[in-house]
């Protein structure tokens, strides 16, 4: 008895000390509430991952190297797998989801899989592209806990054959799903496509306005097209919040890529539609509220980012300047938001 009680208190003195006993890994939520750049190296077959990255389903074994909050240094394995579709086939490095596993030294395998959104092309134009997307998840957090979280990177893509990097990149984690609708006290929708007006009212609002404030019109409900859907936990009969992403298709990104869709009848991109339904004046100037009395820490997180351009910090903020002299006169408003709301 004596000897089970003396391995029993060493366990819970190396799991005080070392973390021998219990491994629980990062925390999630602290994780991507850091603010500081955090930077990595992603060692794997780079050269191989790239000419093969239109192969559906392809995993490339990687290792994952980092210090976290300058304190927990991590070496681990880590398994990368292409995602995306147009990004996927049109940039040289692709969106990568990255899925890490427990083992007993781990550290990140509380984070699961992971997605990481990268640089289209390595030159300082597509570097300022990242940037703006980056800016645009931090600006939409002010907005609305419902809100995926992201965290800033500078990454080193080290090739393992002959151990040396081919460049140093920006590029930015996001948060998980499940973990983003865990915070809100909710889980994931998988009770198959819905209409847009299906969804909670008030947040569909919010995200409608968002999207014409950003000057994105690549999302859809029903499509399934860069939105997520989660739903309360505690009431099942409860209609889901939809939660966008996904922005570099955006006006306020500007990407060279981006085209508008020719139903809009829009010749750029940064033309705003408004892609919601009607709403009471109401209902707008309650949202319209929000987005008034964030809009200080909206223009503090652009102008305050340094790794943003000078140039690029003008070119955001006086396009959502536009957008503040609409929601600020009545008139413009109404014309905005409802006259030229959808109706199918």
């Amino acid at each position: 008895m004596k000897s089970i009680f003396a391995i029993a208190l060493t366990c819970l003195t190396l799991t005080a000390q070392q973390g021998y006993c219990q491994k629980t890994g990062i925390d999630k939520e602290e994780f991507f509430k850091n603010e500081t750049l955090l930077k990595v190296t992603i060692e794997s077959y780079w050269t191989k991952l790239f000419n093969q990255k239109n192969k559906e389903g392809r995993t490339f074994p990687a290792r994952f190297i980092a210090k976290i909050n300058d304190t927990t240094d991590v070496n681990e394995p880590v398994n990368l797998t292409v995602r995306g579709h147009f990004r996927r086939d049109f940039c040289f490095i692709p969106p990568l989801k990255l899925g890490f596993t427990k083992t007993d030294d781990s550290k990140m395998h509380s984070l699961k899989t992971i997605k990481l959104v990268s640089t289209c092309k390595v030159n300082s134009t597509y570097e300022q592209f990242l940037v703006k997307e980056f800016l645009i998840y931090k600006m939409y957090n002010l907005l609305t806990d419902k809100s995926l979280r992201a965290r800033f990177l500078s990454v080193d893509y080290k090739d393992s054959n002959g151990n040396k990097s081919n460049f140093i990149e920006p590029a930015f984690f996001t948060e998980d799903l499940k973990d983003m609708a865990k915070r809100n006290k909710c889980i994931e929708w998988k009770k198959g496509k819905l209409a847009t007006e299906s969804t909670n009212r008030k947040q569909m609002t919010l995200v409608a306005v968002f999207e014409f404030m950003i000057g994105n019109t690549d999302w859809s409900v029903p499509g399934n097209h860069n939105i997520l859907l989660i739903q309360s936990k505690e009431d099942s009969t409860s209609v889901p919040f939809a939660v966008p992403y996904d922005f570099d298709y955006s006006g306020l990104v500007n990407t060279d890529y981006a085209i508008p869709d020719p139903l809009l009848n829009t010749e750029h991109v940064q033309e705003r539609v408004y892609r919601g339904y009607p709403r009471t004046m109401e209902e707008l100037n309650e949202t319209l509220q929000i987005f008034l009395q964030q809009k200080d820490k909206i223009y503090a997180i652009i102008n305050n980012f340094e790794p943003l351009s000078a140039r690029n910090k003008k070119g955001m903020t006086g396009y959502l300047d536009e957008f503040y002299k609409i929601i600020n006169n009545p008139k413009d408003v109404k014309y905005s938001f409802i006259d030229k709301a959808r109706i199918d």
